[in-house]
């Protein structure tokens, strides 16, 4: 593999992890808002955009590695209305600058609650669009196993998968700061992340469900398809079938297993210890899954013709 190809792994897991936990960040502010009020969701939900905003802006500077020119990249914008790749750019751009308006203006509570959430909301949306955009980059004749409905559904699942257990991470975390730093909020927050984390593991375990079916239907089209399809599959299932095993492997026991000891130790008060651990555990396990993953989907492709 290439650099370049290195730069779009970081560049796509980077991008997708942060448009997932925006959005689960999005609903978990709202669930913590009805549950107990806005302060208490802040309290909850601020420490995460702290992490996500220099996630995105990693995500968006590896992509640059990519292109000939870093320097020109603004050109690419040109052909915003005809190439995807130009809507790609144009969209991780929007997505980082408003996800990074949005952090300043909730860290500074500058503007009104409402606004500061339609914000929150228009971040989520840009940055569901740019998942969208990223599937359909790949989208192309002369690669025909990138060239299938797997490619953009598998770049939401890891979206949403890394996502959620991410935030899943990040606020057991942050009750543990909140526990250490101000005990007298310990209690409700505690509530908020017991129940947000159950939620957590039982989309993680969903999501999982949705990737052991996939598979399989995805490897049986490629073996069915064109040359180069069926190469690919050959390359999967041959000389990368270690990491293909390894990957399997690695997310049935993070979002699996270790996602249904999450439930479990959620559902129990006095086992927060177990909570913070299942839970760095299970985002570890997926995060290395996904990585494994991503580095297949460009090192297995076969063109047409070659």
């Amino acid at each position: 593999m290439r650099i370049q190809d290195f730069a779009l792994i970081t560049f796509t897991i980077l991008m997708q992890l942060s448009v997932g936990a925006f959005v689960v960040l999005a609903f978990a502010r709202l669930y913590a808002t009805r549950k107990a009020n806005v302060n208490e969701a802040d309290r909850l939900s601020d420490r995460a955009l702290y992490w996500i905003v220099p996630i995105v802006i990693l995500g968006l500077l590896a992509s640059l590695l990519h292109l000939g020119d870093p320097l020109g990249a603004y050109r690419a914008i040109n052909n915003f209305g005809t190439s995807w790749l130009s809507r790609e750019i144009a969209f991780s751009v929007a997505f980082t600058l408003l996800a990074t308006l949005y952090t300043f203006l909730q860290w500074r509570k500058i503007l009104s609650v409402g606004l500061r959430n339609v914000l929150a909301w228009i971040t989520a949306l840009v940055g569901l669009g740019l998942v969208y955009i990223m599937g359909n980059v790949y989208l192309l004749d002369a690669q025909p196993a990138w060239n299938t409905w797997v490619t953009p559904v598998t770049f939401f699942l890891t979206t949403f998968l890394l996502g959620t257990l991410a935030i899943g991470a990040v606020f057991v975390a942050t009750y543990a700061s909140v526990k250490r730093r101000e005990p007298e909020h310990a209690k409700t927050q505690l509530g908020l992340v017991r129940d947000i984390v159950r939620w957590i593991a039982i989309s993680a375990v969903i999501l999982l469900g949705i990737q052991v079916v996939i598979l399989p239907l995805y490897l049986a089209t490629l073996g069915a398809g064109p040359t180069a399809a069926a190469a690919t599959a050959a390359l999967l299932v041959g000389p990368f079938g270690w990491a293909l095993i390894l990957r399997i492997a690695l997310v049935f026991l993070g979002a699996g297993v270790v996602g249904m000891f999450l439930y479990q130790n959620a559902q129990s008060t006095g086992k927060e210890n177990a909570l913070g651990n299942l839970a760095y555990t299970s985002f570890v396990l997926v995060l290395a899954a996904e990585l494994i993953g991503r580095y297949l989907f460009y090192a297995t492709h076969v063109r047409l013709g070659i």
